[in-house]
């Protein structure tokens, strides 16, 4: 049998609209193209979609009229109701701003010991002070202060300088190694000028402190006590004062394998911290500081 191929061979087809052609069973025009016995309806277009695109243009017009919108050179339309979502932001948190006045001065000049055992202020302050963490620290330290490669460690007991409030809040008011004129300092310069098996022996040294299996009576122990002692202390234990990290522990700012110390002995470091003083208030601040200082008993 022959294939049908026009539409107007197929079975039931209209032949009465000319050069129309209508489907027999929805009614609907056909396009008149067939696919191996199955010709393609033409339905009109919904006209719920069409009235959702008149709907959708007036709404764009009205909010163009009403609302900011238009943009010229570096400014923009303003809108006949004067929305400015940036002013709105401004006065929210004005009012946020208030409505926290009263125990936020507290943090203007601490009393650390007194804040630290008023839970109701803590139930306020540490969510706050946890936002901020995450907004200015987390990015190098870790969300809960884990450190990283060139980062110290926050939550455990060992600090470049003490580990307190006030400490905490002096470094972060004037940074390590920053701009600010009364900034922390803390160097670990480069001994590229000692021997490279000396080097080795002392590095072999060094990694094994944290371990409590160095040889403390060796020529690398000889070699840290005439080189190192003086900012590290005996036996690697740190120095609080001078921003000297601890080698006999595991929270090792770089690393503590061998040939991360063998590039530390060589090229030396100078790590950053910035100041923080010039961005957030002092109530900030303190308020960091006594929420870091709070890190070790959380990670425990």
């Amino acid at each position: 049998m022959r294939k049908p191929t026009d539409p107007r061979d197929l079975p039931g087809a209209d032949h009465h609209t000319g050069n129309r052609f209508i489907d027999p069973v929805t009614g609907y025009d056909t396009t008149g193209h067939d696919w191996s016995g199955i010709t393609e309806l033409n339905t009109p277009f919904p006209k719920i979609v069409i009235w959702a695109l008149v709907l959708t243009f007036i709404y764009s017009a009205i909010t163009w009229v009403l609302l900011p919108a238009w943009p010229y050179g570096r400014d923009y339309t303003r809108g006949l109701l004067g929305l400015e979502q940036s002013k709105m932001a401004e006065d929210r948190l004005q009012v946020i701003t208030a409505s926290r006045k009263d125990w936020v001065a507290r943090f203007t000049e601490p009393d650390f010991t007194t804040l630290a055992a008023d839970d109701a202020l803590l139930a306020l302050a540490m969510p706050a002070a946890h936002r901020l963490f995450k907004d200015n620290c987390a990015a190098c330290h870790g969300e809960t202060g884990g450190g990283g490669p060139g980062y110290p460690v926050l939550n455990d007991g060992y600090w470049l300088w003490e580990g307190d409030p006030e400490a905490i809040a002096e470094t972060l008011s004037v940074g390590i190694n920053s701009e600010h004129p009364d900034s922390r300092l803390a160097e670990m310069p480069a001994f590229d000028w000692m021997e490279r098996d000396e080097r080795r022996e002392l590095a072999d040294y060094v990694a094994a402190l944290p371990t409590g299996q160095a040889d403390h009576n060796g020529a690398g122990a000889t070699l840290f006590e005439d080189n190192c002692v003086a900012c590290h202390a005996e036996q690697g234990i740190g120095g609080l004062e001078n921003g000297a990290p601890s080698l006999s522990d595991a929270s090792v700012i770089y690393g503590q394998d061998l040939a991360t110390i063998e590039t530390t002995l060589r090229y030396g470091r100078n790590g950053l911290m910035p100041f923080w003083s010039d961005r957030l208030s002092v109530e900030e601040i303190n308020m960091l500081a006594l929420y870091v200082s709070k890190l070790e008993g959380a990670a425990q």
